[in-house]
């Protein structure tokens, strides 16, 4: 599995809420992690079957995600959810 490049990535951050088409997006809770498998793989697995890791639904709410530029990453913050899970 591979994870998007960074023109995906941002082009997937700069999706507008307020006008994307919640039919589209992924609700969170289809979404299934193994958590027997290794942090790398669960965090490929969630984006590929989220889509949008920045823009998703949980049921008929559309939720976007941001994170602050000084802040930790996506993937820092992604991990430590999947750690804590």
């Amino acid at each position: 599995m591979k994870l998007p490049d960074y023109d995906a990535l941002e082009a997937m951050k700069n999706v507008d809420i307020r006008t994307v088409d919640k039919s589209t997006l992924v609700d969170l809770d289809s979404v299934h992690i193994d958590d027997t498998k290794p942090i790398p793989e669960r965090i490929c697995s969630f984006v590929q079957q989220i889509g949008n890791p920045y823009c998703f639904r949980i049921g008929d709410v559309a939720v976007k995600v941001n994170y602050r530029s000084e802040g930790p990453s996506f993937q820092q913050n992604f991990e430590n959810l999947l750690r804590s899970s």
